[in-house]
């Protein structure tokens, strides 16, 4: 139990640099397509999202099904790290990850712009 806690404390406190919060390419971009993942061993969404012409789009998928359905999520602007290295899940490759606050059950609150912005903007 001590091993865990210890972990746990030394995660929390671990700080970064500055040049490698910069290498975190955190972007805005809106979802164009919202499907139910049956493969997945947990509820989640198959998510389709523009992050402009620079970036282009992006596939994922998110386990966010306990508070968003899928038509509150089409045209929706979210914030996602799009340069983490693709994660095969199952037969679908993931290209993105959505942020999103984590509720005390699991639940995941999205991250998002206030106003409509341009899609691909980058978060600092």
């Amino acid at each position: 139990m001590f091993n865990k806690l210890e972990t746990l404390i030394t995660n929390l406190t671990m700080e970064l640099t500055w040049t490698e919060f910069e290498k975190v390419e955190m972007r805005v971009g809106t979802i164009l397509e919202v499907n139910d993942f049956h493969e997945a061993r947990k509820p989640a969404y198959q998510l389709t999202i523009d992050f402009g012409s620079e970036i282009g789009i992006r596939k994922t998928s998110a386990q966010i099904t306990k508070r968003y359905q899928k038509e509150d999520l089409l045209n929706r602007q979210i914030v996602a790290v799009v340069n983490f290295p693709k994660k095969q899940i199952g037969k679908f490759m993931s290209e993105c990850l959505v942020l999103g606050a984590m509720g005390e059950e699991g639940d995941v609150i999205l991250l998002a712009p206030d106003f409509k912005i341009e899609n691909g903007l980058r978060i600092g």
